[in-house]
């Protein structure tokens, strides 16, 4: 196990290294000026310039690159444009609510998604499989935008269940109930995830239905609630395991829209107000981040993997 780790983990060098290479140049090309942001239309040219080589921005990009490089390979990801801060801050600061709502939301996918997709394929052809397999078509369909702004209108504004925006801290103000906030974007991200995953377990089940052990379990008089979850139901896991891993990576680094709807200071809304902002260091920060995430789950997947298949190897 340890030796696989760590292959894994050398492999993954090449690839941030890339990765990085590729963001910090692309990043680069997007049109506007960091400098003129910052000061605004009423500044000159002096003036612009003056604050562009006090960033470093009038260095060759080559040298930009190996110079942040460095400083990140030592935890060191630049400091904010627009906030004035480390960028690693500014990113602890949106990742909080980010990692709650992806948690909130996976909680919500596996309670549902699971159970349901079990459902479909145990009544195959019949009326619980048309049911459930419409009912996850339909939240597949359904805008997350459309779905959110319609919980706010009822839930939160018609009902005054849950509030309508925003998360106050939970780790500053160390108060529990204020993942009440995430109640409403939790239950809107999960909706179209929850269908996929449905879908996954409801094909992934019906695809081992057709295997042979299958066939042989039920010929020994093993009741079916055992051959459907000791047999069908955890070969099909596999597919839906790496499935969940990445859909929680892409719900940490991804819920633009939810968040903006429900006005959540996360990862996800940075992102976009960065790219406005021409905020360099933030966005290079964040999406490394995200590639590190997913490189590190990525490695979970596999060994979740291994322990629910013991025919697959480690190598």
């Amino acid at each position: 196990m340890g030796t696989f780790i760590l292959k894994r983990l050398l492999s993954a060098i090449p690839t941030l290294l890339i990765a990085s290479l590729l963001v910090f140049s692309f990043i680069h090309l997007i049109p506007g000026d960091p400098a003129s942001v910052m000061l605004g239309d009423m500044a000159d040219t002096a003036e612009i310039e003056a604050l562009r080589v006090q960033m470093g921005l009038d260095r060759p990009i080559w040298e930009q690159y190996l110079t942040w490089l460095g400083k990140a390979l030592q935890g060191d990801l630049g400091e904010s444009i627009y906030f004035q801060e480390p960028v690693t801050r500014v990113i602890a600061e949106g990742a909080e609510t980010s990692i709650l709502l992806a948690l909130f939301t996976m909680v919500l996918i596996v309670l549902i998604g699971i159970p349901a997709g079990i459902l479909s394929a145990a009544f195959h052809g019949g009326k619980t499989d048309q049911v459930v397999s419409g009912t996850a078509m339909l939240f597949a369909s359904i805008p997350t935008f459309w779905l959110g702004l319609y919980l706010i209108f009822t839930v939160a504004v018609g009902f005054g269940w849950l509030p309508t925006s925003g998360f106050p801290s939970v780790l500053e103000s160390g108060d529990l109930s204020n993942l009440k906030y995430l109640i409403l974007p939790a239950i809107t991200l999960s909706a179209p995830n929850s269908a996929l995953v449905v879908r996954l377990v409801r094909a992934g089940m019906l695809d081992t239905m057709r295997d042979d052990y299958v066939r042989t379990a039920r010929a020994k008089g093993l009741l079916e609630h055992k051959v459907i979850l000791r047999h069908v139901f955890r070969n099909a896991l596999i597919g839906v395991v790496a499935t969940l891993g990445f859909t929680f990576v892409g719900l940490v680094s991804e819920a633009v829209v939810t968040e903006t709807v429900f006005a959540l200071p996360g990862i996800g809304r940075l992102v976009v107000q960065s790219i406005l902002r021409r905020d360099y260091p933030v966005i290079q920060g964040i999406i490394l981040v995200v590639v590190v995430f997913y490189i590190l789950v990525n490695l979970i997947v596999d060994i979740v993997t291994t322990h629910l298949d013991p025919r697959v190897k480690m190598a």
